[in-house]
């Protein structure tokens, strides 16, 4: 190993990925390039890795000359990619942290048909937590605040637009 890959980077994750109980790709990000450029590429990775961690109770993985973090829940597995030399710690950090995130946005159903209908809290969570590889953010209420879920607030579209339009009036009166 030549001195330059051992040096510290704020560069750790490569990639993270949710896979189904079938191992389909239900979300994935890759932040190095080189990595695997083409999708064809990612999904062998990702059949690799799934076909080796489906069955097996570890919680890290090492394989093509990464290292991979993982958790299952239901019918999805969590899967957080670096590299060889990485902190097991620091990406086990970001996996806790995406997998708590959206326990509280899916409300408690970390499950498929959950995660398909709230997509985009996802991908918002993931880019709260990494961006560009860099690791940004590990605790999940401060996800949560950066990306305006509450798991005990209504969405606008269930409340009335009555109520709507009093809480507005009530906000310009105090002022």
């Amino acid at each position: 190993m030549d001195s330059a890959s051992l040096e510290p980077s704020l560069y750790t994750v490569k990639a993270i990925f949710i896979l189904d109980n079938d191992g389909n790709r239900l979300l994935s990000k890759y932040y190095d390039p080189e990595l695997y450029p083409s999708m064809k590429e990612q999904n062998n990775f990702e059949r690799n890795i799934f076909n080796k961690t489906h069955k097996a109770d570890n919680e890290i993985a090492f394989l093509e000359g990464m290292t991979i973090v993982y958790k299952c829940s239901i019918d999805l597995f969590f899967y957080v990619v670096g590299s060889p030399q990485e902190n097991e710690l620091m990406l086990m950090s970001v996996l806790n942290c995406l997998f708590d995130s959206l326990s509280q946005i899916l409300r408690k159903n970390v499950e498929r048909r959950c995660l398909l209908e709230n997509m985009e809290g996802a991908f918002l969570v993931v880019d709260e937590i990494i961006d560009g590889g860099v690791i940004l953010e590990s605790d999940p209420q401060q996800v949560l605040q950066k990306v305006s879920y509450r798991a005990d607030e209504n969405p606008l579209s269930e409340q009335s637009v009555a109520q709507h339009i009093t809480e507005k009036l009530a906000l310009t009166s105090n002022a």
